[in-house]
């Protein structure tokens, strides 16, 4: 309500702004996605009109533009590549039906709160899908960029299709060469220019307009004999807005689609996030992700019922966005209005944009999808991460995008658990001069008492490594006869499950039976209401729990001293005891 009251007219004077530079690459954007996705250009447009909209109203984000992306266009073809291109009514409704699901996925997502499952997909994953979607998308456009007809089907593997096409297909236009490579020069002078002197970003735009130009005024995009014109241009976008469909479900898809759909979803909230992330990062607002992952899904849901391409938060958009200075979500409103009034008033004008010329948009836009540096970067830092990347992206170019993205998934998942599952176990000693530290080589062993300190997280998976840890400190007790009181420190474990805390207790009870005091130091508050929770204060003295403090080792030092009031060794009067890293 506050933030409502706070809108003025300067606020909405910028919104409208903003919203308007948004719709002159929204609207070229969107065509140009659809033809990624393998569909026709109208439902990018409904796109850019719906999904744009419905995010905007119900997001976090003050900035954050949705609609169709490259990246999800890609996954969206992969999606749908069993089904015959050919047949069209099919692939509109199975598309229809896709957007549907990724709704429904992203709606549980946010419902159940699993927003935070997406922090356990590793950035590495994310840079290899973006590789490989950069790869095909250029591939993908060499045909029409080169004004070759595509071979091969959608059920061929990527790399086999381009090879038919390059190779086996039709001789090169060199009408449609001659727009693309100019597509090519001007979107990269122009963007040039845009950054250098500020001009407004419509350098998209700007390129169709001068291609759609050169094309008409030669002849090329005039249809000749027989109808067919020198070079292909986009396909008829109706002079109409998005009617409400309900998608024909035909059970046999939903296996194919589920999988798409739910590669989609993820990907999909992973860059909305990561977006909202970096530009709040500059504006400081606090993102509601949870919120902003159930804008997403109503978005797709509401696209599916609208006829409209799955969406997502867009890059270069939201930077716009930002950079024209938008104050609030009603930006993307005025960008998604934008669009609906184009739409109506220039739609018969789109037959005349040529494909060749948006194939070199599409193949700029390939170049700048892959961060080069941070790619680099990460193949440099580990073979943890290099191997992510290049699994990823071998999957996506060798098999799809879709699998890619699960496959990532399950290997961040698989390789995370082992490191998740470190436990560490530290010896320490109290030295002569009454400091706590951690034990060396050289240091004697005290006869008397024992202190090891764990770190790490408490779960299934680190119970091997736990049970190895006490294993051999009881079997040191036992050989050694050395440590009638135990000194175990809990501080800096996390995450207790009923495994580890059986194997604690286990433990306990062992040395108890032998004579020997043990003492919990550090206990955190989550790991005592595990201990409660199982009974443990019925049976272990609580004098011999020592809980976490807001001072930095004092429940340590507490124990310590206890320690050493109850064996033989005497110490001064009020010792001070410091615990060194």
């Amino acid at each position: 309500m506050s933030r409502a009251v706070n809108y003025n007219w300067l606020k909405g004077r910028s919104d409208v702004i903003a919203g308007l530079t948004v719709a002159a690459i929204s609207f070229p954007q969107a065509i140009a996605y659809a033809l990624i996705a393998g569909v026709d250009p109208r439902f990018g447009v409904f796109s850019a009109i719906v999904v744009t909209a419905i995010a905007s109203i119900f997001g976090s984000s003050s900035h954050l533009i949705n609609g169709p992306t490259s990246a999800i266009s890609l996954l969206v073809f992969t999606a749908l590549a069993f089904i015959d291109s050919e047949n069209t009514k099919e692939l509109f409704e199975a598309l229809f039906l896709l957007s549907v699901l990724v709704g429904v996925f992203q709606i549980i997502i946010s419902v159940f709160k699993l927003g935070n499952l997406t922090r356990y997909i590793s950035e590495s994953v994310i840079i290899g899908f973006m590789a490989a979607a950069a790869f095909l998308l250029a591939v993908g456009q060499l045909g029409n960029a080169l004004g070759v007809k595509d071979k091969g089907n959608g059920h061929m593997q990527v790399l086999r299709r381009v090879y038919l096409t390059l190779f086996h297909g039709d001789a090169v236009n060199y009408r449609a060469l001659t727009l693309s490579t100019s597509a090519v020069v001007l979107v990269v002078v122009l963007r040039k220019l845009v950054q250098r002197y500020g001009l407004p970003q419509i350098d998209m735009l700007a390129v169709l307009i001068i291609t759609g130009l050169i094309a008409y005024l030669a002849g090329w995009s005039i249809p000749g004999t027989g109808g067919h014109t020198a070079v292909s241009v986009a396909a008829k976008v109706p002079r109409s807005l998005p009617s409400p469909h309900i998608p024909d479900v035909n059970t046999s898809w939903l296996p194919e689609l589920s999988t798409g759909a739910l590669a989609i979803a993820f990907v999909g909230i992973i860059e909305a996030l990561s977006i909202a992330k970096a530009i709040a990062h500059q504006t400081h607002q606090k993102i509601d992700y949870n919120r902003q992952i159930m804008a997403e899904g109503l978005a797709n849901l509401g696209g599916g019922f609208l006829q409209s391409l799955p969406g997502s938060g867009s890059l270069s958009r939201s930077a716009i966005n930002f950079q024209a200075g938008a104050a609030s979500r009603f930006s993307g409103i005025v960008s998604a209005a934008t669009v609906a009034v184009a739409l109506l008033l220039f739609a018969p004008l789109l037959r005349y944009v040529p494909q060749p010329a948006l194939a070199g948009l599409l193949l700029v836009t390939a170049a700048r999808l892959v961060d080069f540096k941070r790619l680099i970067y990460t193949l440099k830092a580990s073979r943890y991460d290099a191997g992510l990347v290049i699994v990823t992206a071998v999957t996506g170019i060798a098999i799809d995008l879709d699998k890619a993205v699960l496959l990532g998934v399950i290997l961040s998942i698989v390789l995370f658990v082992p490191r998740a599952a470190k436990l560490r176990a530290t010896e320490l000693v109290v030295t002569p001069e009454r400091v706590v530290r951690e034990r060396i080589t050289s240091d004697p062993p005290d006869p008397e008492n024992v202190i090891y300190d764990l770190e790490g997280e408490l779960f299934f998976g680190a119970a091997p490594e736990l049970d190895r840890h006490l294993t051999e400190l009881l079997e040191r007790i036992e050989t050694e006869d050395q440590g009638k009181i135990v000194i175990l420190r809990l501080k800096r474990v996390r995450h207790p499950d009923v495994v580890c805390i059986e194997l604690i207790e286990h433990f306990l009870r062992e040395l108890t039976d032998r004579g020997v005091t043990v003492l919990l130091a550090g206990v955190r508050p989550d790991t005592f209401a595990v201990l409660k929770n199982v009974g443990f204060q019925a049976w272990f003295p609580a004098e011999h729990v020592f809980l976490e403090e807001n001072q930095e080792f004092s429940a340590t030092l507490k124990a310590v001293r206890y320690a050493h009031t109850k064996s033989t060794v005497e110490l001064l009067e009020e010792p001070d005891l410091y615990y060194l890293v």
